[in-house]
């Protein structure tokens, strides 16, 4: 199969290892991959602060760069979210039915990579390997959005030398919720608080999730505590086997 990449404006700016790794992934699992390099922001922030002008360009823009797309995969619930559920209300709120249309007929080929792995592939052991204690955070966008369910649990169990740690309060938000942290930032910071406990209670040595923002976030507070536990991306860990381990 082939997969066009949307690696997602903050993994290209602050994690680009988290689309490589997606890459190697897939690959791995014998797809090819394709980065149409005109993709950019899918235009979340600017919808949240009110700027649907800006956020209904953007979204144009991804129809347009992906219309033709057998699949696409982004390793962001968040991302995956904007675009499935989010576009087609932007075209509406437009009256823009001839956007509605192609929105709608892309968003079925539209997937989080978690989702993408267990639902439309049927895999659930990718042949990784990680011998760490990791805990996992299931973000918002892709549990109460997308619904994705237990698909990156499933993943994470067939993980080889990794100890994976149930997360209490999993469902609570970090706090980050893109710009709900800028504009309620001692919320935010109460809600991180409660999240890192319950990350350093279970005595992880990494915090993974499938939405580096959430993990931006989550790292942030660790760090501050000095805590010495760490965040890792989904896509990464599933990337990662014993012969990179052992290189």
């Amino acid at each position: 199969m082939h997969i066009d990449l949307f690696l997602t404006c903050v993994n290209d700016a602050l994690f680009p290892q988290t689309g490589q790794a997606t890459v190697r992934l897939l690959e791995r699992l014998g797809h090819t991959v394709g980065f149409n390099p005109r993709q950019t922001c899918c235009g979340q922030m600017h919808l949240n602060t009110g700027y649907r002008d800006d956020a209904l360009d953007l979204a144009r823009k991804f129809v347009g760069d992906f219309r033709d797309a057998e699949v696409v995969v982004m390793p962001s619930g968040s991302c995956a979210a904007m675009v499935r559920e989010l576009y087609p209300q932007a075209a509406q709120w437009a009256g823009d039915e001839a956007l509605l249309r192609e929105m709608e007929a892309l968003a079925p080929r539209v997937f989080e990579l978690s989702e993408f792995l267990v639902n439309r592939l049927g895999v659930t052991d990718v042949g990784a390997y990680y011998p760490h204690r990791v805990t996992y955070h299931p973000t918002c966008h892709a549990m109460r959005g997308l619904r994705v369910g237990d698909a990156p649990l499933r993943l994470l169990r067939q993980v080889r030398g990794m100890t994976l740690l149930e997360l209490a309060g999993a469902e609570e938000c970090c706090g980050f919720g893109g710009t709900f942290a800028v504009k309620n930032p001692d919320v935010s910071a109460a809600m991180l608080t409660d999240k890192t406990r319950h990350i350093l209670d279970t005595g992880a040595e990494a915090c993974t999730a499938g939405d580096n923002s959430c993990l931006l976030h989550i790292g942030g507070g660790l760090s501050r505590l000095r805590s010495g536990t760490r965040t890792v991306h989904l896509a990464e860990i599933l990337a990662s086997t014993e012969q990179e381990v052992y290189a």
